[in-house]
């Protein structure tokens, strides 16, 4: 049994004249297999908030091209997103779910932001320095991440933003760039954004790979969503622990085994494993086995859906085409507030008689 918590919208002060219902923005990467970090980190939470919130939700492939010039690749990895959510219940019919790509506006809106952005902004973004540290190339995209970024999240009126720990700073960028564009372009009493709140789960803010760095594609120790028989053995037999015997007590809080446990297993499991832990005569391979089963049973529904689903790919074709067209309605709303506030709807102007 999982042990979800429900995720608590924080209350948010908006400054006069914006949008003060909340509405939920998020996005995930198609850059390879989702993964139980994705997973715990970001998708679980859009599942619950979108059953609550005015919702949406994207597959980010403008991002995905700052580390992937793979066509099919990007494809395969767009269409596969699209296909995880829904196996893992996201209800088309109660929020937006889309590809960014099909809503172009968002990069018309990017360019805009662009010119309010100090480059030191950028320069100082730890995201970038840890991508770039681990060995991706620094292109212009990765750089200016945070501002397209800003732009998925405003551009449908974004309040409340559930990120992964790592987000945090791009957030801020966001909020300082909603600031910006109110102060620069609207009346006082009548900004056009709101300042959006992150979201953040402290208990899966960091969610152990198989190395027992972070998990991530970047790392290449990851456990997918769907890995099942062989595979998830092979991978969860692989985590890393320390060499302290069999026979001789443990604790759970310093194994990367427990940490995953912990993310699946219900209070009384929890405390269960974390005795035998501390008892000794419980080896790290019980652990990992124990993790199999609650990996095998959290996944298994999801599993039979997914089968089902990639029977049926006009379907999710579908659903993602819908979801489309109520975020693009929502964005071309927005820029069209956007443009005129700017001054890029010249039409409108007319010289005064002399």
């Amino acid at each position: 049994m999982s042990t979800a918590t429900t995720a608590t919208a924080p209350q948010t002060t908006q400054p006069t004249g914006a949008a003060t219902r909340t509405i939920v923005v998020s996005g995930i990467q198609p850059s390879g297999e989702l993964h139980l970090g994705n997973y715990f980190g970001a998708i679980r939470q859009h599942l619950e908030l979108h059953e609550r919130y005015e919702s949406y939700f994207f597959i980010v492939n403008y991002h995905a091209l700052t580390t992937i010039h793979d066509r099919e690749a990007l494809r395969r990895y767009t269409f596969e997103a699209a296909v995880t959510y829904l196996a893992l219940g996201f209800n088309p019919e109660k929020a937006a779910l889309f590809v960014q790509s099909d809503v172009p506006e968002v990069t018309e809106l990017a360019w805009i932001f662009y010119n309010l952005v100090p480059v030191s902004t950028l320069e100082k973004g730890v995201a970038y320095k840890d991508k770039v540290a681990q060995g991706l190339p620094a292109n212009a995209g990765l750089f200016n991440y945070p501002v397209l970024q800003a732009a998925d999240i405003l551009i449908y009126g974004g309040t409340l933003v559930p990120v992964g720990a790592d987000q945090k700073q791009n957030i801020e960028i966001c909020r300082d760039i909603a600031q910006r564009f109110n102060r620069t372009f609207c009346p006082p009493d009548r900004p056009l954004f709101p300042i959006p709140e992150p979201l953040i789960r402290e208990e899966v803010a960091v969610v152990p790979g198989i190395d027992g760095r972070k998990m991530s594609k970047s790392y290449g120790n990851t456990i997918g969503i769907f890995d099942e028989g062989k595979t998830l053995r092979k991978k969860v037999m692989s985590i890393v622990t320390d060499s302290t015997p069999l026979e001789a007590p443990k604790d759970p809080d310093r194994c990367n085994v427990f940490a995953l446990i912990k993310l699946f297993a219900d209070e009384e499991t929890r405390n269960r494993i974390a005795e035998a832990y501390r008892r000794g005569g419980y080896g790290y391979g019980d652990a990992k086995k124990e993790l199999i089963r609650l990996i095998d049973e959290h996944f298994a529904e999801a599993r039979e859906r997914r089968r089902e689903l990639l029977k049926h790919p006009d379907y999710v074709i579908d659903v993602l085409r819908e979801g489309a067209r109520k975020g693009r309605r929502r964005a071309q709303e927005m820029m069209e507030q956007v443009r005129d506030l700017v001054g890029l709807n010249y039409a409108t102007y007319r010289p005064e008689a002399s």
